[in-house]
């Protein structure tokens, strides 16, 4: 297996407008950034992740670009810029880039032209289509945003495809000259010294050339046969991978939907030549009676399938990307862990157990380290994400499916979860800043923030830095070999991770009641590696509720 710089790493992900605001506008910025990097240099993470900061409408959070080569105004100038990369870099971080190339803003310069004839020289860097008829859109796919995945364009009376909001129009990669201005593009960022790449949908860039009706799911057929994994894909990656990624030392990492082992082998293969990782959504994808809308959980036999099927099948072939949460999913502690007063903090730490002493390359969601929880929505009116008010208008404001009924699910699955902003001190607003902020900051900024926690040893986020410290100092954390034990375990997640003759036994509890486990008789006498709670670690010991430990037998 190949030793790299990025298997070995921990990446943080930040959302700009929720990280710190610098100038008191209520919006996090790239100045609050470079304010902050001591406070992830403590941490001791080695990349930062940065979800859009180009120029952008703001339609879906600056996933619609309009500018690839400029600054969101919000979020200050490209000097701002060049001063937090020279910053991270002076720290020792590396900073990837969040590459939006499925779809641009329909405010871009080539949209604009695009829309403007059917003979315009951009035309075709775009996806337009004929209607059915004059009321009928091309077919019945759905947007990931609720509605048609087709715009209706008076100018030229055809249709445009936008397999997310109707201001996000979807490239046409089977045109050379759209992949040309991609790749061009991202030269230009390598060229200023970022450290790669994580690529928005990726996956989603080839589409099928017929584009029939999808099976019905919800309100639309579902375009995901013709839209995802599609026939050139790993066509245009090589090509992305000859043209630019070979040429820089940097990581990359693919958002890949509906991604198998199969094809996550082909699309960061040790020797495919495309990509160095992807992220898959099979642990985070529960599917219920409104589409991605449920409060149901995943049972833990479930999830620990996911996780060990990627485990088993990629070691020594591809590499895995580690996470329980991000900006498009609800905080981690409240979905696979316990928020409540009493259990927060160990299923906080447990998590973090469990998830970093897997195979591959862990990533922290801002305030993750933290414990930070769900927001206590109220009211439909407190959101901000594109998708959770499309959402609730689709299905409860049509009458489709009654409030009581639809709050639940939109509470528990609703991206406004993770995009609250970071609670940096016991202060008005978190310490986030000093005006009103874009959303609202949870009420338990008090009992949760990072002055607290870096003062106190026994917190969440001294946890998060004491496994990012295990992970450097012991290889096998990083590349030994993983095997499940209890696999029809409701209660407890026990895996063992070997390299050589050395072996981590990891013990994670997913319940808030206690249960019994036996310590493996090879594991006798081994040292306690990293736990969240005082244990003697000998024959049959009584789990605590959301307890965890990992010992060492060198």
């Amino acid at each position: 297996m190949k030793q790299t710089w990025w298997k070995e790493a921990v990446v943080y992900q930040i959302y700009p407008r929720s990280f710190m605001d610098s100038n008191g506008d209520g919006i996090g910025d790239l100045k609050g950034i470079t304010s902050r990097l001591d406070y992830l240099k403590y941490l001791g993470v080695d990349v930062i992740w940065l979800s859009p900061i180009y120029k952008s409408p703001n339609d879906d959070n600056g996933y619609d670009i309009s500018d690839y080569r400029d600054i969101m105004d919000e979020f200050g100038t490209m000097a701002d810029f060049d001063e937090m990369l020279a910053q991270a870099h002076e720290r020792g971080i590396r900073i990837v880039m969040d590459l939006v190339v499925n779809h641009t803003s329909d405010e871009h310069a080539m949209f604009v032209e695009s829309r403007k004839s059917k003979d315009n020289p951009y035309r075709d860097y775009y996806i337009w289509r004929e209607g059915k008829d004059a009321n009928t859109p091309p077919n019945n796919w759905g947007s990931c945003f609720s509605g048609s995945a087709w715009e209706y364009d008076e100018a030229t009376q055809m249709y445009y495809l936008h397999l997310f909001s109707k201001k996000q129009p979807d490239l046409n990669w089977d045109n050379p000259k759209v992949r040309e201005r991609v790749f061009d593009m991202m030269t230009w960022w390598c060229e200023k010294g970022i450290d790669g790449f994580r690529m928005d949908v990726i996956s989603m860039i080839s589409k099928t050339e017929e584009m029939p009706d999808g099976e019905l799911n919800g309100f639309y057929g579902s375009p995901n046969p013709y839209c995802v994994n599609g026939p050139n894909v790993h066509k245009y990656l090589q090509e992305m991978n000859e043209k630019v990624l070979s040429k820089y030392d940097i990581m990359t990492v693919g958002e890949t939907p509906d991604v198998t082992t199969e094809l996550a082998k082909q699309y960061a293969g040790e020797d495919t030549h495309e990509l160095n990782m992807v992220f898959q959504f099979e642990h985070v994808d529960v599917a219920g009676k409104y589409g991605k809308w449920t409060d149901e959980k995943m049972p833990l036999t479930t999830l620990k399938e996911i996780m060990s099927h990627w485990q088993t099948d990629l070691y020594g072939k591809a590499w895995n990307s580690l996470f329980w949460d991000n900006h498009d999913q609800p905080r981690a502690v409240s979905r696979f862990g316990n928020d409540s007063p009493e259990y927060r903090i160990a299923s906080a730490k447990m998590l973090a157990t469990c998830l970093h002493m897997l195979q591959g390359t862990p990533y922290i969601y801002q305030g993750e380290e933290l414990g930070m929880t769900n927001y206590p929505f109220q009211s439909p009116d407190d959101f901000r994400d594109i998708e959770s008010i499309n959402a609730y208008k689709e299905w409860c404001e049509s009458g489709t499916v009654s409030h009581d009924l639809f709050w639940p699910c939109l509470l528990e699955k609703s991206r406004d979860n993770a995009r609250t902003p970071v609670q940096w001190e016991d202060a008005p607003q978190a310490g986030f800043t000093t005006n009103t902020p874009w959303i609202a900051v949870n009420p338990n900024y008090k009992e949760i923030n990072a002055k607290a926690e870096t003062a106190d040893p026994n917190s969440v986020f001294h946890y998060y830095k004491k496994l990012i410290e295990l992970r450097k100092a012991h290889p096998i954390i990083v590349y030994g070999k993983y095997e499940l034990l209890l696999k029809d375990s409701e209660e407890l997640f026990v895996y063992t991770r070997t390299m050589g003759e050395e072996k981590l036994l990891v013990v994670c509890s997913f319940t808030d009641k206690p249960c019994s486990f036996t310590i493996p008789e090879e594991f006798a006498g081994a040292s306690c590696m990293i736990a969240n709670m005082e244990h003697t670690y000998q024959g049959e010991v009584v789990v605590q509720p959301y307890e965890a430990f990992v010992l060492h037998k060198a």
